[in-house]
């Protein structure tokens, strides 16, 4: 675990001493958020029509400002020769995945909570229960991370990863998407906590899954 931090910690430090990835995700999540809310608001007019396509655009936001920092996180590094130190280090290959996971995780829930703001102001919003559409959000995420971060490993050394990672990606995180936006549209209609017990526990579910099968297999993906 303490390999893992270490690794965590060098992308990390070494992302918020240029900030390019995350201002780059910052400002396209926004653009994405300012364009939709003109586009739907002035095609659709009527808020409640607004309002059963909202949870979509947001999630859409998510997965795909998610997708610039996972197709980075060891495309970087192959860039700039130091993959090959990695698969050098005498760590675990689980901790390298698991260093590689929080560092991401890190970057997208700190453009999350830049979108999350804008999206209640630019779609007239009133949540009033932040703590179960956080939830929804930790558990989405971290499903869309532990699977983007493995295909990502997967796709470095090909010469068209930019177009093949999310061609390989969206069928497998769709369960995380269908369960994200109902939970979402439930929590933003009024819904109490209850009634998104069911998108939560598939969303934990795949969330343990995935966790366990990307550690698994990470092994042999990364020495490819």
């Amino acid at each position: 675990m303490k390999h893992a931090f270490y690794i965590a910690w060098k992308d990390l430090k070494a992302e918020f001493r240029t900030k390019e990835m995350l201002n780059s995700m910052i400002v396209f999540t926004l653009l994405v958020m300012i364009v939709f809310s003109f586009a739907f608001n002035e095609v659709l007019g009527d808020h409640d029509l607004i309002t059963l396509v909202a949870p979509g655009i947001l999630w859409i936001s998510f997965i795909f400002t998610g997708m610039l920092g996972l197709g980075r996180s060891f495309s970087g590094e192959s860039e700039e020769g130091c993959l090959e130190g990695l698969r050098l280090c005498p760590v675990e290959r689980t901790s390298i995945f698991t260093g590689k996971v929080v560092s991401s995780a890190v970057l997208i829930f700190m453009v999350e909570l830049v979108t999350v703001p804008l999206f209640i102001v630019l779609f007239n919003y009133t949540i009033s229960d932040l703590p179960s559409l956080a939830l929804v959000m930790l558990l989405g995420t971290l499903g869309f991370v532990f699977v983007g971060t493995l295909l990502s490993a997967l796709t470095v050394n090909t010469r068209t990863r930019e177009i093949l990672l999310p061609v390989i990606i969206f069928p497998v995180i769709t369960p995380v998407i269908l369960s994200s936006v109902t939970a979402t549209s439930k929590i933003l209609g009024g819904d109490g906590f209850a009634s998104i017990m069911g998108e939560l526990q598939l969303l934990a579910a795949y969330d343990i899954i995935f966790f366990i099968a990307a550690e698994l297999v990470f092994e042999y993906v990364i020495e490819e």
